[in-house]
């Protein structure tokens, strides 16, 4: 990290020896102007920024005293060392609380000054290297906490706790407005019945980085949340109806499914609300875009955009309603409001026409797909299980059957769900939040804030259900990531190493090493050629 310095004294030669003597360069600084008074230094101090300066006391036009008065005045914090012919010790007395550094007595001593630079320059560097330190933490738990609220309001809970955090941060509900897109892994399902638990974090972390990458390059103030396996909602902030450009927002959209299939052979497929969106009907939206997806099978090929137009029927809005409440009972463990909205579902095909039965056909293939996607990611259904469902549905059952199906699925998921414990319950929340969030600085206390426990009560928690204690744990999935990364993308070394967590290489190779007992270079050159590559980076 280099410095820039500014040096005063209205003696042209001492400025000369001062440039031509001292080792600025070995120190890795830079003099970025030299000034005969105060005033003259001043204007160089506010143009420059320096976080280095070497000033003279007696000057003419201002002296040295004024000029570190209006300095700390216009915000300045660089180190000064005052330099002074005269040994008055009531000229010390008036700098001290200007926070100067040092007080070198003319002639100069220029070894002695240019060791006292030195030692400056290193406190000045770890001084920085610090501040920036605590501003990247400060940022990466922002940005943690900012991603938790929103996704809270998308699956409508956390207890109303968006508006207290982004009134702190100065920002309100009414400030905040997205445009919303929600990509989902074409047949995924389907896919992931092949996949074993390695494949499917795999995939699904290659998907999220290579969203991730394309809504970087393009500057856009995005968050790309994951809401569950294979589908990721897409929130490009800062979006007034007066600044909306669908046909913008449409292009970022094919360019995503693009990016996905050309680095990782997979096809995305893409929704895009019409207008921009709010804070407070994000998950109204939200799935809204899922039934869109859900109906527009066959519709791969493009970004689908879901027209504002009435409701379809009473009867369809009373099915999408019985769904989602269906599956937020199951999420929340609430049995009574579960079988109350299976109950409602049953009566309402009861009462639809014969005529009706086509219509929504398509709807309790969703609503099968969907609770099964849940079920899995819940941990509450079985593998037989799940092969003895998909083999009903593979025959395509009328409506009917298909409902009885969803009736076994139901009661099935009932039961799974209340044998399970708070804890686990909470485990398998702390599980799903280290898979999303891996290249994120994971701590043990943003973790236990995220569930809403003591940082002790989760560590304990954890070593009970996992068998190893969260550094152990998180260090296991980022390698067993990285390895997987090495030896099927291309992408360079430090490159991986950030996109499981770790900002520097070194870092990341000493830790490889050590879990491998390989270099990661060894590692890819081992198993290249195994597994092919996604495609250049």
């Amino acid at each position: 990290m280099r410095l820039k310095a500014l040096l005063v004294d209205d003696e042209i030669n001492i400025l000369k020896n001062l440039q031509a003597v001292i080792p600025w360069e070995e120190l890795g600084v830079d003099v970025a102007g030299t000034a005969k008074n105060g005033e003259a230094a001043l204007a160089l101090a506010r143009e420059h920024a320096p976080e280095l300066i070497l000033c003279d006391i007696r000057m003419p036009v201002m002296d040295g005293i004024q000029f570190l008065e209006e300095l700390r005045e216009m915000g300045s914090d660089a180190e000064v060392i005052m330099m002074t012919g005269y040994q008055d010790f009531s000229y010390v007395r008036s700098v001290i609380r200007y926070e100067v550094k040092d007080y070198i007595l003319k002639p100069l001593d220029y070894d002695e000054l240019g060791q006292t630079i030195g030692r400056l320059a290193e406190g000045i560097r770890e001084r920085k290297a610090e501040q920036q330190n605590i501003q990247r933490e400060w940022h990466q738990v922002f940005h943690l906490a900012y991603e938790k609220v929103l996704y809270d309001v998308l699956l409508e809970v956390g207890g109303g706790a968006a508006k207290p955090f982004l009134k702190q941060h100065e920002l309100s509900g009414g400030d905040l407005s997205f445009a919303m897109l929600l990509a989902d892994v074409a047949d995924y399902s389907q896919k992931e019945r092949n996949w074993d638990d390695k494949e499917r974090k795999l995939w699904n972390f290659a998907v999220h980085n290579v969203l991730q990458e394309y809504l970087s390059s393009q500057q856009i103030p995005y968050t790309a949340l994951q809401v569950r396996n294979g589908e990721w909602c897409v929130l490009i902030e800062r979006m007034p109806a007066d600044t909306f450009d669908r046909a913008q927002c449409e292009e970022w959209g094919r360019q995503l499914r693009e990016a996905v299939a050309r680095y990782l052979k997979i096809q995305m497929r893409v929704a895009l609300h019409p207008a921009p969106v709010s804070l407070e009907k994000l998950a109204r939206a939200y799935k809204n875009l899922q039934r869109s997806l859900s109906l527009n099978v066959g519709r791969d090929d493009a970004v689908i955009v879901p027209e504002r137009t009435k409701e379809q029927s009473e009867h369809s809005q009373r099915l999408w309603d019985r769904i989602e409440e269906m599956v937020t009972g199951l999420k929340r463990c609430d049995r009574r409001k579960t079988e109350g909205a299976l109950r409602e579902l049953n009566d309402s095909f009861r009462q639809l026409p014969d005529d009706s039965y086509e219509r929504v056909q398509p709807i309790l293939h969703y609503l099968c797909l969907h609770l099964l996607r849940e079920m899995r990611s819940m941990d509450v259904i079985q593998g037989e299980d799940e092969t003895e469902f998909w083999k009903q549905l593979d025959r395509n059952p009328g409506i009917r059957e298909t409902l009885t199906v969803i009736n076994r699925l139901v009661d099935r998921s009932i039961d799974n769900v209340m044998k399970k414990k708070t804890s686990d319950v909470l485990m398998l929340s702390a599980r799903d939040y280290i898979e999303r969030n891996l290249s994120s600085d994971l701590s043990i206390d943003a973790m236990a804030d995220y569930l809403g426990i003591s940082g002790s009560y989760f560590s304990l928690l954890f070593k009970q259900h996992f068998g190893e204690t969260f550094v152990e744990y998180v260090t296991k999935q980022r390698m067993e990531m990285a390895k997987s990364m090495l030896a099927i993308s291309d992408k360079s070394i430090t490159a991986i190493g950030q996109m499981v967590g770790y900002a520097e290489r070194r870092y990341f190779t000493r830790v490889f090493s050590k879990y491998t007992g390989q270099l990661p270079s060894e590692y890819r050159e081992q198993t290249q050629g195994r597994t092919e590559a996604y495609g250049p980076s």
